[in-house]
């Protein structure tokens, strides 16, 4: 994949990227999410891992700002989530493709730019970005389901934003492919974005700057890989995980509820 190319004149720098303060989200009658606190620092990758039915994605609507919660805040490049200002500042994944089916790649990407007033050459480096510039000219319902899941990303990176929320973007994808995406990341941060992602596949805990582990709601990690398994004396990331879920009385089966 090629570079990311040049970023848009980024705003002043805060702490943490994301904070969240006593969040609390109930969806079918239950607290999908009781009273959750984290902190997402600026210009990392911060993985939010976890079994399907934790509380990911309900975790990263609220950070967006789509999500209704019974209380708590969600403060997002130090306004509240949702604001108005953050439109052009936050770009969101969601695991489902957002896409035009009946428009090519280009299209689409090229669309999402101008929504998003990226410059002219935006749309191509996107598309470079996520390997997908030989596609540039297909229908995207022409595509395989992980090149749709691309076509998305690079409607999100074309606008440069300064925290990419990304839902499970790898998922589908094979071993290259899911290495270069994570490499894009990195490179992403380096250069002063933020990226929340999030997995349930825990080996990708290797690619990430920090790690925060949810399960049913409930953090139950927040800090570096070599913390995590210090902490717990793993192996890796999967056993590390077993562990807290042990040591808690609890058993690995995640919830059915919407996660």
């Amino acid at each position: 994949m090629a570079g990311t190319g040049s970023r848009a004149q980024p705003s002043p720098p805060v702490d943490d990227a994301v904070v969240v303060e006593h969040l609390c989200v109930v969806r079918g009658g239950r607290p999908v999410l009781p009273d959750l606190s984290l902190r997402v620092p600026t210009g990392q990758v911060v993985g939010l891992l976890g079994p399907s039915g934790g509380g990911k994605s309900t975790l990263m609507r609220a950070v967006v700002g789509v999500q209704v919660v019974e209380s708590g805040t969600v403060t997002v490049l130090g306004a509240p989530a949702g604001s108005p200002a953050l439109r052009h500042r936050v770009g969101y994944l969601t695991q489902a493709p957002s896409v035009y089916g009946d428009l090519s790649v280009r299209d689409n990407v090229r669309y999402f730019g101008q929504v998003l007033g990226a410059p002219p050459d935006a749309a191509d480096r996107a598309m470079d970005d996520v390997d997908l510039a030989d596609h540039a000219g297909v229908r995207v319902d022409r595509l395989s389901g992980g090149q749709r899941s691309r076509a998305s990303l690079a409607c999100v990176l074309v606008g440069s934003p300064d925290l990419l929320v990304l839902d499970e973007p790898t998922v589908g994808l094979d071993p290259v492919l899911r290495r270069d995406l994570w490499a894009l990341f990195g490179r992403l941060a380096a250069a002063g974005a933020t990226v929340l992602v999030s997995s349930h596949v825990m080996d990708e805990a290797t690619r990430c700057d920090r790690l925060l582990l949810l399960r049913d709601g409930h953090i139950l990690s927040d800090s570096t890989l070599p913390e995590l398994l210090s902490r717990t004396g793993a192996a890796d990331a999967e056993q590390a995980f077993l562990t807290l879920v042990e040591s808690r009385g609890g058993t690995t089966r995640g919830e059915e509820a919407a996660g």
